[in-house]
């Protein structure tokens, strides 16, 4: 069921196999294909350093703004779906190496601790290669419970992300 109104909602897109900078244009093109979702806002591709213990090629990241009208966690499961259809498998390694990754970041202004459903992102404000895409498009954006993006920006270390010109 879809709500009444239009909730701001944006994600995280990542890979760092198959052509990365392609399969962020790829997921951009899904995201567009959700139900009763707006696609607003792109930011800039970053090249970026792979988050946790596993050796795997480095990284391309990005963020996307969005309308919704869907709840938050069918909004998730549309994510997952297009995950899916874009020829992702799930890793065999936590942090592992992937073709395409989207991750619901922030769903309006909820503050959601569910089984399988964690907004804002867990693990959001100390990843610059979720930060800097972020801050692209919505620097001024209140995370809620956490602060501004531009703020948690500044106060990581940002050198593992740099954006990519190509």
């Amino acid at each position: 069921m879809s709500a009444e109104r239009w909730i701001p909602a944006y994600v995280g897109l990542g890979s760092n196999l198959d052509e990365p900078p392609l399969q962020i244009v790829r997921a951009y093109e899904a995201l567009a294909q959700v139900t009763d979702t707006r696609v607003v806002l792109r930011s800039r591709r970053y090249r970026t350093k792979p988050f946790g213990p596993v050796v795997q090629p480095d990284f391309v990241n990005a963020a996307a703004g969005l309308l919704t009208r869907l709840p938050a966690r069918e909004l998730l499961a549309a994510l997952q779906a297009s995950e899916t259809r874009l020829g992702r498998t799930r890793p065999a390694e936590r942090w592992g190496p992937r073709r395409i990754d989207l991750d619901l970041l922030v769903y309006g202004t909820a503050r959601i601790d569910e089984p399988g459903l964690t907004i804002p992102h867990p693990g959001l404000v100390e990843r610059a290669f979720v930060l800097a895409p972020l801050a692209d498009i919505a620097p001024d954006l209140r995370v809620p419970g956490l602060g501004l993006v531009r703020d948690l920006l500044a106060a990581i270390d940002a050198s593992p992300v740099a954006v990519l010109h190509a």
